[in-house]
């Protein structure tokens, strides 16, 4: 079967796309209708029952949470990072699962602090979170910066999709906020990354599917897309 990408523009799903977009694998495209509150769909739900996005459909049935769907399809069709039998895989494998379990939650959580903190301390839950995510974007700038073949390389891994995405977001989100504790310039090797990932065919199939603009990770703009919202 061709793999279907239940998803919404500027969302998770994204980094997916991307992945398929460079492995060159079949897929077709579903949107996922936030505005309709679709994600809590019964139809979305017994693909997901957490309710989040994405979901990738597989032959062997719906896949769900970033970093499964990326080692999955890493592991079933290449191109997305150090094999099994690679010494690399190692570290790949660390940092691949930081971004998910670490970064990628407190992102989370500092866009919608409302589901896990009192809507009175919303202030402060969100300034602890700029301090935690600025500490593993250090972490990662010193990663990129020694130049691993398998991090901000001229081959991208899954790690360079889903780390592009999280600057996207930071740059972003969520919106009417204070922006002055993020600034790209200060993670040059990062930088370097989102200005390569922009070179990239992957990245133009971005673009045009889900209206990400000219400078979709390294001066990110509100996307445009031709259907449903990022929010």
């Amino acid at each position: 079967m061709t793999y279907v990408l239940h998803y919404a523009p500027d969302n998770a799903s994204l980094i997916i796309r991307a992945a398929l977009e460079h492995i060159g694998v079949p897929y077709s495209s579903t949107l996922v209708d936030r505005a309709a509150r679709a994600q809590r769909s019964a139809e979305y739900l017994a693909l997901n029952p957490n309710g989040l996005i994405p979901v990738l459909e597989t032959p062997h049935g719906p896949l769900f949470e970033t970093g499964a769907i990326l080692l999955w399809l890493g592991d079933t069709h290449g191109g997305l990072g150090p094999a099994p039998d690679d010494a690399a895989r190692v570290d790949y494998l660390k940092w691949l699962f930081f971004t998910a379990n670490t970064l990628h939650p407190a992102l989370r959580m500092m866009f919608y602090p409302d589901k896990y903190i009192a809507s009175g301390a919303t202030d402060a839950l969100r300034q602890g979170l700029h301090d935690q995510i600025t500490l593993a974007l250090e972490q990662l700038e010193a990663i990129a910066a020694t130049q691993p073949a398998w991090f901000g390389a001229p081959s991208p891994t899954a790690l360079d999709f889903y780390i592009g995405g999280c600057l996207r977001w930071c740059a972003l989100y969520p919106t009417n906020t204070d922006r002055s504790w993020f600034d790209l310039a200060q993670y040059p090797a990062l930088g370097a990354l989102c200005r390569h990932l922009e070179t990239l065919p992957c990245t133009t199939a971005l673009q045009i599917s889900e209206g990400l603009g000219d400078t979709p990770f390294s001066a990110p703009n509100y996307p445009n897309p031709p259907e449903g919202s990022a929010t």
